[in-house]
């Protein structure tokens, strides 16, 4: 998905060229939706509650969005409720049919591929090149593969004992309360709305705060595809909306991603009513690095694990591992790939790396960066922020990074690379497990019994090896430890949003 984003931008001429198919993006998109969506409707907030939404490359506003607050949450909730009680026009439909709606909204975003990708670079800050090419052509493949999922998630007959058929029924969870982030607003959207759709659950939707258009958007093209009322309700709104639809009494289902942090919240506020819950959190990853590679391909992996998206990935390889027989050309290279890197307007086709996502995480990087230099780590490269307007951090690279160093621990969700120096197998294994978090991993060699071995010794949701970023719409994600609970995309996916009712039937004769 992301891989083909993979540049180099000491090659921009070749990079415009390579990106020169997609349409002219618009700086200035129309901004169509601000409002609660609910019952297939727009309604404004129940208490004349708005918020501004900002583009980050300038700190300028874009929009007042309506804002949520638990009575909203409320009626969408109700909603829901009604679009999934037993008869409804939803719980009725062939489950085929609910793929055919699910394959109309992706058609919708295709169609609307060019509008989505510049709305999503305006209120995200993302490149403008890296939301049609990966994010919204992601999202386009995700419904459509969960689409195809639609009529294919069925239970089994099972043989038992006497007289007896025994079989079970997959059937929907219910009202899902899916709560969503900004580094990927879209993309995580449709991890989302997928699967829960296909097997027939009704969605209300919280996006983030701080970057609610492109979901609002899509709230429309549900409707446009002829979705039922209720089915799917959208409500921006900030922590309080969240965590009404985390305590409802009638949400059967909590779906998360985000830090961990307010992961654990939300595992607190789900208790009293024992939702089923799936949270998809941080992470710390290691990326290990062996001399036997390639070290020009290894450096530009690398850089790719760390600065894609700003830095503002859970999966971002944050902590370099290399060995110690490269470990100074590594980081030489390293600091000459930051240094060419190209930050600046994310519609500009030849930028690499936009701003951060807001004023707060900005402030948060920059205070990092020098918390960093006092502990003792060498800048090599960066370390401060770019132009006096939006919220711009130079490409950042730290060596001689120690494990203790607060910068080695924390997930600093910006373009800061710390690379560390290791000298064996066991010593980089017990360092890259020696972390709260579990969510990816890499490993670069060309050793394939090294390689094995390590895969089966790091304990993370994800191994990448030779490669990093590499996601599918077939291939499960989530992570290890405090990186999360259950498994997003792939059959996998389907599981949590699946009730398994096993149905046992006396017969007067029973022939096996």
């Amino acid at each position: 998905m992301f891989k083909m984003l993979r540049t180099i931008s000491k090659f921009v001429p070749k990079q415009a060229a390579r990106y020169s198919t997609a349409p002219v993006p618009n700086s200035n998109p129309d901004i169509l939706y601000t409002g609660l969506f609910i019952n297939n409707e727009w309604v404004k907030s129940s208490d004349g509650k708005t918020f501004k939404t900002e583009n980050p490359a300038t700190g300028e506003v874009i929009a007042e969005v309506q804002q949520a607050g638990k009575v909203d949450i409320d009626r969408a909730v109700q909603a829901a409720k009604d679009a999934f009680k037993f008869g409804s026009p939803w719980r009725t439909m062939d489950a085929s049919q609910r793929g055919v709606l699910i394959n109309r909204l992706a058609d919708l975003i295709e169609r609307d591929r060019n509008y989505l990708s510049s709305l999503e670079a305006l209120d995200n800050g993302k490149p403008y090149k890296a939301a049609y090419y990966g994010d919204v052509a992601a999202v386009i493949k995700n419904l459509r593969y969960y689409a195809g999922w639609a009529d294919k998630n069925h239970g089994q007959v099972l043989p038992t004992d006497g007289k007896y058929l025994a079989y079970t029924r997959h059937e929907p969870v219910g009202v899902c309360g899916q709560i969503i982030p900004w580094n990927f607003p879209l993309l995580m959207a449709s991890w989302k709305l997928g699967p829960a759709l296909a097997t027939g659950n009704a969605v209300v939707m919280k996006p983030a705060e701080q970057t609610p258009l492109t979901a609002l958007y899509i709230a429309q093209l549900v409707k446009e595809a002829g979705f039922p009322p209720g089915v799917v309700n959208m409500l921006p709104g900030y922590g309080d909306a969240g965590a009404a639809l985390v305590e409802h009494p009638d949400v059967d289902k909590i779906a998360f991603t985000g830090s961990t942090e307010i992961g654990k919240l939300i595992q607190r506020g789900a208790a009293n009513t024992l939702k089923r819950i799936t949270l998809e959190l941080g992470g710390k990853s290691p990326n290990i690095i062996f001399g036997d590679v390639d070290l020009e391909k290894a450096v530009e992996a690398a850089h790719f694990a760390l600065f894609y998206n700003m830095g503002q990935c859970c999966t971002a390889g944050s902590r370099t591992f290399v060995e110690a027989s490269i470990y100074d050309k590594f980081v030489e290279l390293s600091a000459e790939r930051a240094r060419a890197r190209v930050v600046g307007d994310p519609f500009r086709p030849d930028v690499e790396q936009g701003p951060q996502i807001d004023a707060e995480q900005h402030k948060k990087i920059l205070d990092l960066i020098e918390e960093g230099k006092q502990e003792g780590a060498k800048l090599v490269a960066g370390g401060g922020r770019v132009g006096d307007r939006g919220y711009f951090v130079q490409p950042t690279v730290f060596s001689d990074v120690k494990d203790d160093m607060n910068i080695a621990k924390t997930e600093i969700f910006g373009p800061v690379q710390q690379i560390m120096k290791f000298s064996s197998i066991e010593e980089v294994i017990q360092r890259a497990n020696d972390t709260q978090y579990g969510l990816a991993a890499a490993i670069f060699s060309n050793d394939l019994d090294k390689v094995n071995y390590l895969v089966q010794a790091i304990r993370a949701g994800t191994v990448w090896v030779n490669d990093y970023h590499v996601f599918g719409n077939q291939v499960p994600f989530g992570g290890f430890k405090q990186s999360g609970i259950g498994r997003e995309n792939g059959p996998y996916g389907l599981n949590n949003y699946t009730e398994v009712k096993a149905v046992v039937v006396k017969l007067t004769d029973k022939s096996s």
